[in-house]
């Protein structure tokens, strides 16, 4: 069989070349997008702010967000020590609990075992690791006053301490919806649970938040509701009190609230509602409305798992 000549091979490869960088340059656009985007799906909470303000993130880093928050408030730290709790794991991992980073970096702090910030388990836990974040910023003296950088600073020991600031709006605008002051600003869109929530597994998420005083002893513990028209959802309803006279009964109603549509996602939750509004899984775009049935009081939040 006789040789190609020369130009045809040269065609050939030609042909060969373009078509692998065709192949490439699909690949570098995809990796782009998906750079761009985090490579992660589309967003599904969203914290609405004044002025057109908000903020987009998927339903794992609304639990993350809201589990660093509410960590922080149950030890009584102020909003303030929220938002820059928030901004330093915008910064560090984007609020995703990841197992990897510099050196020995893991977690949402990327706090290092080797610097005696606890084990791998330990710091992989987000109530654990957020709990050491606050027991380091307390010790910060005026921490509140400083500029944000500069106390995540002190924290962290970064080596790009000026990158927490650009997260700073963003961190604000979501410690003020999950420590409660901005009421029914948090959204989660997504349809009803594929598979039936578990009651007593919101209440061990609550507790382990919040802490153990969060639920009266019979909630903690899931009395039964019978002889009830409404029985069947009564027995998926965790109701939390908020304490009539607490002076802020209304954040605190909206805490818990807005953790719980955090949280709708992995607890599987079809509505919660409080202070005669609710959020329900599929409905309205995952806005708050205003309740078209009782039980949306205020004095409890009421977490209704999906049957």
């Amino acid at each position: 069989m006789p040789e190609p000549s020369p130009a045809v091979a040269g065609r050939g490869r030609l042909l060969r070349t373009g078509a692998a960088l065709a192949v490439l340059l699909g690949l570098a656009g995809y990796l782009v997008v998906q750079y761009e985007g985090g490579g992660k799906p589309a967003p599904r909470c969203t914290v609405l702010g004044e002025g057109g303000a908000s903020y987009e993130m998927t339903y794992e880093q609304a639990e993350n967000a809201a589990t660093i928050s509410a960590v922080g408030t149950s030890r009584g730290m102020p909003e303030r020590a929220v938002t820059i709790a928030l901004a330093t794991a915008l910064q560090e991992s984007g609020l995703r609990n990841i197992g990897h980073g510099d050196r020995d970096s893991v977690g949402l702090f990327q706090q290092r075992p080797s610097q005696g910030w606890g084990t791998v388990e330990q710091i992989m836990d987000p109530v654990y690791s957020a709990g050491k974040f606050y027991e380091h910023l307390k010790d910060v003296p005026g921490y509140s006053r400083l500029p944000l950088t500069v106390a995540a600073q002190k924290v962290q020991r970064s080596g790009f301490p000026q990158a927490y600031a650009k997260h700073e709006p963003d961190a604000a605008l979501l410690s003020a919806t999950l420590t409660g002051r901005a009421a029914g600003a948090l959204k989660c869109e997504g349809p009803t649970a594929a598979q039936a929530g578990d009651p007593a597994k919101v209440r061990a998420a609550l507790e382990r938040d919040f802490g153990r005083d969060v639920l009266p002893r019979t909630e903690a513990a899931g009395a039964e509701v019978t002889g009830d028209t409404k029985a069947a959802e009564a027995k998926r309803t965790v109701s939390v009190p908020v304490t009539a006279d607490r002076q802020d009964a209304g954040r605190r109603g909206w805490e818990l609230a807005q953790w719980a549509v955090a949280h709708a996602s992995v607890l599987r939750l079809e509505r919660v509602a409080y202070d005669g509004r609710e959020w329900v899984a599929g409905e309205h775009g995952g806005t708050w409305r205003e309740a078209d049935r009782g039980g949306a009081g205020g004095t409890e939040v009421l977490i209704v798992t999906a049957a």
